[in-house]
């Protein structure tokens, strides 16, 4: 299953993507007298992704496809973030090799090099990265989101999936000049508004074969800048899943994102973009601030 959420008249509502149309889920309550949150966090946080899914398998799927007054065609929707306010947001540094190098950096070995972002960064499908007036030189990096469906902790690895409601595309951004002015700048050169996107879809774990096997690629005006195989991270998602909830219990909406193949130079007017095998793409304009001229925007 594949849900999303879109934005209709202002309201950000949920939708399950079937054959190129976003049916929004408060319709399908209406339609069929089913009861499922109609916002993506609090069918996370209420443990309902995985009920909604075995529905939509077991007919769901058929009873929906007749509702065309609950259906929106992908190509005309706006997409929103998935949902804004995680109780997590975990960033990755660093989780393959080939990063590391763009930073002059030695790659972690032994443990992942994992940051917080906070929630004030989340846009969504094609809402504008805003380079900061503090930066020069900010970079956008395509990463493989994991988003976590049950409160755990002490998860082994063997079992990670049982905690997993799903994945995403994730756009993370980084202030690099000011990262690169002190190592200790961590957060601060990861927490700008607009420095975080995800979306425009959450895809179940059954819909993905080999985990493993998934090419991530950062594009850059329509070329590919960088891409690599999750098999190639340092840290592979089971043990990001397993490593974190020894660290802390992870509630249901933590996303984890899990490292760039390779970051690339964002400037005004660009467009980036990540893609995932088999998953819809995100993608962003780019606009800095400090040629908007804009002095309410700061």
């Amino acid at each position: 299953m594949r849900l999303t959420t879109i934005n209709i008249k202002g309201l950000e509502t949920a939708a399950i993507v079937q054959n190129g149309q976003a049916f929004v889920v408060a319709a399908i309550n209406a339609a069929l007298g089913t009861d499922w949150q109609t916002d993506l966090l609090s069918l996370l946080r209420h443990d309902r992704i995985q009920p909604l899914n075995t529905w939509y398998r077991e007919g769901g799927r058929s009873r929906i496809e007749t509702l065309s007054q609950a259906a929106f065609p992908l190509t005309q929707v706006r997409f929103a973030p998935l949902y804004r306010n995680p109780n997590k947001i975990f960033g990755i540094g660093l989780n393959y090799v080939d990063h590391a190098a763009d930073l002059n950096e030695k790659a972690p070995s032994t443990e992942p090099a994992s940051f917080f972002k906070p929630d004030t960064t989340i846009i969504g499908p094609g809402d504008e990265i805003k380079i900061p007036l503090q930066s020069e030189r900010t970079t956008a990096e395509a990463e493989l989101g994991i988003i976590f469906g049950k409160e755990c902790r002490d998860v082994s690895q063997e079992n990670w999936l049982d905690v997993v409601a799903g994945f995403t595309t994730i756009l993370d951004m980084t202030a690099e000049d000011i990262l690169g002015r002190n190592p200790r700048y961590l957060t601060f050169s990861k927490s700008f508004e607009t420095f975080f996107s995800f979306g425009p879809q959450l895809v179940t774990p059954d819909e993905i074969d080999d985990v493993l096997a998934l090419k991530v690629a950062t594009i850059h005006n329509g070329d590919v800048h960088a891409e690599n195989v999750v098999a190639n991270m340092t840290f592979p998602p089971d043990f990001l899943v397993s490593f974190h909830s020894q660290v802390m219990k992870m509630y249901p909406g933590d996303i984890i994102s899990t490292g760039t193949p390779r970051a690339v130079h964002i400037r005004h007017g660009d467009r980036v973009a990540c893609r995932i095998d088999g998953f819809a793409s995100l993608e962003c304009p780019v606009i800095d601030k400090k040629k908007t001229g804009s002095a309410l925007d700061r």
